[in-house]
């Protein structure tokens, strides 16, 4: 038996681009059932669960299990799927811009934008991690290795994305033989000790007072982050200056604005210099247009 929690929304949010914003929705503890559009989502904690998010006229509806809708639990879902959702996230000053190019009016009808996040900073760092110097296949081998392999089980048998001193329990070979995390290997374990320590707190970054430059720099010290990583997840803490650039997403600019002729990052940065602080969105968004 499950109990349906329904979690108010606004004119500006739109739940499909939401979900389908990028591929975290493809990465476990979320299931995505694209064909009914139902997200799922294993949440942790001592007694993990999970629940199903579909949308409804002005809102989202949220199955949860009987047993976990206390007062006090259900507070915390609607807390934490709106965190997932971004619903608390103002783009009105990003329509505004992108309502100025034609082939970008798009952005603003569909209410794009909104990028899928996990509950914790401390795991959109882990898969961003896992997403480095790979292929999209073997991202989401390493994601669902840690949740099958470190994360606790629900009720239902699906299991939520590992703590950090879950993490920090392993060895560095655990990593490689079992998770396949090859290079990162030393990386993960790393950064699960400095956090289940105490040394990190990757949560503070969603509230951090310092400027971005400042914010990527201090997100550079965690071993394997690099300009990719950190710019992509200052996306997924409200900040979108970097372009977060990749194989994938030059390949898609050559392609759709350059005649699929290779050019220099500079040229990139610049065909998007007018977005301002909303560039990184704005070079995500026009790439994945096709998507929506």
């Amino acid at each position: 038996m499950t109990t349906k929690l329904i979690l108010e929304t606004h004119d500006a949010f739109n739940f499909r681009t939401a979900v389908y914003s990028h591929g975290w929705c493809e990465l476990r503890p979320f299931e995505f059932d694209q064909e009914n559009w139902r997200l799922r989502y294993v949440f942790g904690g001592a007694n993990p669960f999970s629940v199903v998010l579909s949308e409804l006229p002005g809102g989202v509806e949220i199955e949860a299990p009987d047993g976990v809708t206390d007062a006090g639990t259900a507070a915390r879902i609607l807390r934490e799927v709106r965190h997932i959702l971004r619903l608390d996230e103002d783009f009105s000053g990003f329509y505004r811009l992108t309502k100025k190019q034609k082939r970008l009016e798009w952005i603003a009808r569909m209410s794009a934008g909104r990028l899928l996040r996990s509950p914790t900073v401390f795991e959109d760092l882990v898969k961003t991690l896992a997403t480095t110097n790979c292929s999209w296949a073997l991202t989401r081998i390493m994601t669902t290795n840690l949740v099958e392999k470190l994360g606790r089980e629900a009720p239902d048998g699906r299991r939520a994305f590992p703590t950090a001193a879950a993490m920090a329990g392993v060895s560095a070979d655990f990593y490689r033989d079992e998770i396949r995390a090859g290079y990162r290997a030393p990386y993960f374990l790393e950064l699960a000790e400095r956090v289940a320590s105490g040394q990190l707190d990757p949560e503070a970054w969603l509230v951090s007072d310092l400027p971005t430059k400042e914010l990527k720099k201090e997100m550079k010290a965690v071993k394997g982050v690099g300009d990719y990583a950190a710019e992509n997840l200052l996306k997924l803490v409200g900040r979108y200056d970097g372009l977060a650039l990749d194989s994938w997403l030059r390949g898609q600019f050559y392609k759709k604005h350059n005649r699929e002729t290779v050019c220099d990052d500079r040229e990139i940065a610049a065909f998007y210099e007018k977005f301002g602080p909303w560039r990184g969105l704005a070079i995500w968004c026009d790439m994945t247009e096709k998507w929506h």
